[in-house]
């Protein structure tokens, strides 16, 4: 069968006609967008038009944010408020309520904006200008939220006076702000809000009897708000300790589980209490409130160096940009990073913001001192550790940081008596680190002061520190009377005491700090007061209490694992040991001579040896390690090797029994096998 050529062709359109459809076609395109156009604008005209406006759903939305804050769940107030402004933003009433939810969680800017479109909608501003004053206050903003509290309505005169309290203290002045409060106490004793800002300001300033007075009273009144219950758990943190305050934060967030800076708080207490997986679970709900929170990053780079994931924590941190610019730990975190992945110039500039910040900061110190070192600028780290290492009981780590620091810079003298420092078991006794501010300076600041207990305590410091013990102990003395509920005021007491060489008096000036905060300088101190008393068993009791609170506290658990040595514990001892060096690594010689020793005591001498040797190889000049490694080898069957490590040790520490003992019972030894 044949076709002819033409019914093969496909057939052709008509000349002319696809063209009039793509015309058609974009027309109906073109139509349909003017038409959504029309319908957007339509809808934004209704909204911003009061006749179309859901005014009905905007009043329902703040009477619900109302009855949300009055019941503690400040978030989800501030989102019902939220949704109220959506509904109807010429509902004036609906911005300012928004704006009391902002200041109720520190949003200061937003609340100030809120405020705004609440004039612009048309309320009379008089009405709230005690909400702009401290709205302003959040942003630091005195002299603007002054002029606010002028204007403010009498109708709200025990909020007006608060925020005036709060000013006064904002601006530094102390004797100003005390006098508020007082007065604002006193003629509104049953203000749960009045209350609450007096115990902040009382913990701000270190006086934790008066803050806990404040807050109990506070929470007597209304046990409602969440920032009285947060502040009443930081408080138990620094009085009982980590494990006792978890219950009052998950109160506060009972009260509002979605509570930013309650979340946040949570999870950093919960990491100290050794808790990562719950400590995870928090910073995860805080980033869900607030994502790119500051504080929640850097709480995940501190969960990710702990992993030892020091890349991600880099990366972390670096996500977090500015964000996290002024805080120390921050700044520490950072610096420590960038000095592992050998960037020691940023290193450099982290380390000595926190000293400039924090000069009595001996860690701080030692670290910028390495990040010198490291760099190559010998010098500047010897000046970083002049302040430390001039002291009589200097510590092992910045002795030798600043022998290095010296051996390489050509000083072979000064090295050597730093080395000699620091091979020497025992300390002297000295005051409380200063940071090397000068005498005349610390007075100066406490002259202006103020009545501000911390810059006066920082001045007697530098009166123990110059030799003047005696107008040390006066002025201690008269500003713990004063202040009887600041801590810091007892433990001044306290350390002029010790330097007088009196621990029992000391030990009893501790506890009362003990009673207000129970920390781990303050467990320290009346650990060493008691043991120096002759009261080991004491100490022993006040060191158990505060591990049962602290129970990944490192200084504790090494203090007590030196004691169970003492007391011939050695499976405790090795117990604890063990789990410190797992969590500290190799590269702890002292760590690696106390096991060698409770392993020498529970007759596994192959394993002292290794660890001693390992200790020793770290600091082959400290007598305390040569010691421990001679009680190895002598365990080990190798009592020549023995005595020469305790010879070593002898010239080195010749005033330390133990060692001569030591030392004369292997030669004993040695003589009777020859």
């Amino acid at each position: 069968m044949t076709s002819s050529p033409d019914a093969a062709l496909p057939a052709l359109p008509v000349p002319g006609r696809r063209r009039r459809r793509r015309r058609v076609r974009r027309t109906i395109v073109v139509a349909a967008m003017a038409l959504a156009g029309l319908v957007v604008a339509f809808l934004g005209l209704r909204a911003l038009l009061p006749d179309f406006a859901d005014r009905d759903t905007a009043r329902t939305e703040t009477a619900r944010a109302l009855a949300l804050f009055e019941a503690g769940n400040v978030s989800a107030a501030r989102d019902a408020a939220q949704a109220a402004t959506t509904a109807d933003h010429t509902l004036a009433i609906g911005h300012a309520v928004l704006a009391r939810m902002q200041i109720a969680l520190g949003d200061g800017v937003g609340a100030d904006a809120s405020l705004a479109r609440a004039a612009a909608a048309g309320l009379d501003m008089a009405r709230v200008q005690h909400l702009r004053a401290e709205a302003l206050l959040l942003q630091r903003e005195t002299r603007r939220a002054s002029l606010a509290l002028d204007g403010a309505s009498q109708r709200y005169r025990p909020y007006v006076e608060r925020v005036r309290a709060q000013l006064f203290a904002q601006r530094g002045d102390y004797a100003g702000a005390e006098r508020q409060f007082a007065m604002l106490v006193e003629q509104y004793p049953r203000d749960a809000a009045a209350w609450q800002a007096l115990a902040s300001f009382h913990a701000d300033n270190g006086d934790v009897a008066r803050a806990i007075a404040a807050s109990d009273r506070a929470l007597s009144l209304d046990r409602r708000p969440v920032d009285a219950l947060l502040l009443r758990a930081q408080l138990v943190r620094g009085q009982y300790g980590l494990v006792a305050a978890l219950p009052w934060f998950e109160e506060a967030l009972k009260r509002d589980p979605r509570h930013h800076d309650a979340l946040i708080d949570y999870a950093a207490t919960l990491g100290d209490a050794g808790r990562p997986r719950a400590m995870l679970a928090a910073v995860r709900r805080a980033t869900e409130m607030r994502r790119n929170s500051p504080r929640a990053l850097y709480l995940q780079a501190v969960l990710a160096a702990r992993a030892q994931r020091f890349g991600l924590a880099r990366s972390i941190l670096q996500r977090a940009g500015g964000s996290l610019a002024g805080l120390p730990g921050a700044q520490l975190l950072g610096g420590i990073l960038a000095m592992e992945s050998g960037g020691h110039e940023q290193a450099i500039a982290a380390f000595g913001d926190i000293v400039g910040a924090q000069p009595m900061n001996r860690e701080a110190r030692q670290l910028l001192a390495t990040a010198y070192l490291r760099s190559g600028a010998a010098r500047e780290g010897v000046r970083a550790l002049q302040p430390v290492v001039r002291r009589g009981d200097a510590d092992t780590l910045s002795l030798l940081l600043a022998a290095r620091g010296h051996e390489r810079i050509g000083e072979r003298g000064p090295a050597a008596e730093l080395i000699d420092r620091a091979a020497i078991p025992a300390r002297a006794a000295a005051p409380a680190f200063m940071g090397g501010r000068s005498l005349a300076s610390l007075q100066a600041e406490a002259a202006t002061s103020g009545g501000a207990p911390d810059r006066i305590i920082a001045f007697i410091r530098g009166l123990a520190q110059a030799g003047d013990l005696q107008r040390a102990y006066r002025e201690a003395d008269a500003l713990a009377a004063a202040h009887p509920g600041v801590p810091a005021a007892h433990l001044l007491v306290g350390d002029v005491l010790m330097i007088g060489r009196r621990p029992a008096d000391a030990a009893i000036v501790y506890a009362r700090a003990a009673n207000l905060r129970y920390d781990q300088p303050v467990m320290l101190r009346l650990v060493e007061a008691l043991e120096a008393a002759g009261n080991r068993a004491q100490a022993a009791q006040v060191l158990a209490t505060y591990l049962s609170q602290n129970p990944e506290d490192v200084v504790a658990l090494r203090l007590s694992a030196r004691w169970q040595l003492a007391a011939g514990e050695y499976d405790a001892a090795i117990d604890a040991l063990e789990r410190l060096r797992l969590r500290l690594g190799n590269r702890d010689a002292a760590l690696l001579a106390e096991l060698a020793i409770a392993y020498v005591a529970v007759d596994e001498a192959d394993r002292a040896v290794r660890l001693g040797a390992a200790a020793y190889a770290l600091a082959p000049q400290n007598a305390a390690i040569g010691d421990a490694y001679g009680q190895a080898r002598r365990a080990g069957g190798d009592l020549a090797g023995a005595a020469q490590l305790f010879a070593k040790a002898a010239r080195i520490a010749p005033q330390h029994a133990g060692i001569k003992a030591n030392m004369a019972a292997a030669t004993d030894e040695l003589r009777a096998v020859r």
